[in-house]
């Protein structure tokens, strides 16, 4: 297949620069670079040059933080997604996204082929590719780290230095970091040690629990159907909540995980997060749910759980069956409406206080001191019932005993 224009997935980095002479060189082709601003603050009119100068015909750079946070990041909240208990997903989410909309880009501009620089160890060449064959799958998808016979970061120097395209003269960090609007994230080079502690200077958005404030810090966020809406009272779009949100626990350094996860293709992996903002509206969205939601539905979405959050992580954002668990989830969170107070102290998230118009405690019912339509004796048999499959295997076991 003749490819005449490509969409690439253009950070502006090394490699992306590099792919983007590469893809002109090998294809003879047009090459358009598409840059996503999910909230990782980049000098974006300093990329949009460089592009330009690589050969780029164009550099298109979409503004999707709003976007990110309330259709993914709010639905990672409203679910409780965490990948192996720990990981709280912030580069699985982003990855759909920026393919759409680098899909949505292709079929503006008449491109035949689409182009990621994720490498053929990681997870991401599956999260891009996996969305552009549900959302687009007559594109040709081009993965230079699957064609091309670079072997590392040596050879791409030297291929930019051949072609001339600026290398960063700042020195290089010996890990590597990806970020957004929900989360940092950092693996590789000296991490690849699971024994080694990541060093302190590494953190770009918290402070360690020991530098944290001495004093607690309160605050309030409401919940309008498992949705932030508000923060100390104050009404604030999707994006702009979590920004604020992620300064203020910053502050208090919440939200570092340091984790050996399992990728999709069969690697163990270390990877160092922080997620500040993310962490506290984890916390804060399950108190919230434990006073309204029906006891059945949350045991019924909580053992869906690590299956959702496995399918954002290996990259099935646009299945059939991703997409039946996301309406699913929504529905429980109809009821998921009020406000949690929380305190924030050297490292951790403690629930301070909660209410909702919907919630389902009941205080009489729930107390000791009165009866508040309870019968006690409603419980006899209740237990007896519950105890009758014991007494049987009892018995059984005696009778074998003999």
């Amino acid at each position: 297949m003749k490819v005449s224009k490509v969409v690439l997935a253009y950070s502006g980095g090394l490699d992306t620069s590099v792919i983007l002479k590469w893809l002109i060189e090998k294809y003879q082709c047009k090459v358009i670079a598409f840059c996503a601003d999910v909230g990782q603050e980049e000098d974006w009119e300093e990329i949009k040059k460089k592009g330009l100068n690589c050969g780029a015909e164009k550099v298109i750079i979409r503004d999707l933080k709003e976007e990110f946070v309330k259709d993914y990041v709010f639905f990672a909240i409203k679910a409780g997604l965490r990948y192996e208990d720990w990981y709280l997903l912030g580069t699985s989410l982003a990855r759909p996204l920026i393919a759409k909309e680098q899909v949505k880009i292709a079929l503006e501009e008449g491109a035949d082929a689409v182009c990621h620089g994720a490498t053929g160890k990681g997870n991401d060449q599956v999260r891009f590719e996996l969305t552009y064959s549900a959302l687009a799958p007559h594109l040709r998808i081009i993965a230079p780290w699957r064609e091309w016979d670079f072997k590392g970061r040596p050879d791409l120097i030297e291929y930019a230095k051949k072609h001339g395209i600026p290398i960063p003269v700042t020195p290089e960090k010996p890990y590597s970091i990806d970020s957004n609007l929900f989360h940092t994230s950092y693996e590789g080079g000296i991490l690849e040690d699971p024994w080694v502690e990541p060093p302190e200077d590494m953190f770009l958005m918290t402070v360690s629990p020991e530098k944290a404030p001495d004093e607690p810090e309160y605050l309030e966020i409401e919940f309008e159907k498992g949705e932030p809406t508000k923060l100390n009272g104050r009404k604030y779009t999707p994006a702009e909540l979590l920004k604020k949100l992620n300064i203020i626990a910053g502050k208090h350094g919440i939200g570092r995980i340091d984790m050996v996860e399992n990728r999709f293709v069969g690697i163990k992996s270390r990877g160092v997060y922080e997620t500040p903002g993310g962490t506290v509206l984890h916390i804060a969205h399950r108190a919230l749910e434990q006073i309204t939601l029906d006891r059945e539905v949350m045991r019924l979405k909580d053992t869906l759980m690590p299956k959702i959050a496995e399918m954002v992580y290996y990259g099935f954002w646009f299945s059939p069956e991703f997409q039946s668990l996301k309406s699913f989830v929504e529905s429980t969170q109809d009821t998921v409406t009020g406000v949690v107070r929380l305190k924030l102290y050297k490292g951790n998230v403690i629930i301070a206080g909660r209410k909702s118009p919907c919630s389902l405690y009941n205080k009489e019912l729930a107390s000791f001191d009165e009866a508040g339509g309870y019968s006690h004796k409603d419980a006899e048999g209740f237990i007896r019932l519950q105890a009758l499959r014991l007494k049987t295997a009892h018995n059984i076991i005696k009778k074998q005993e003999g």
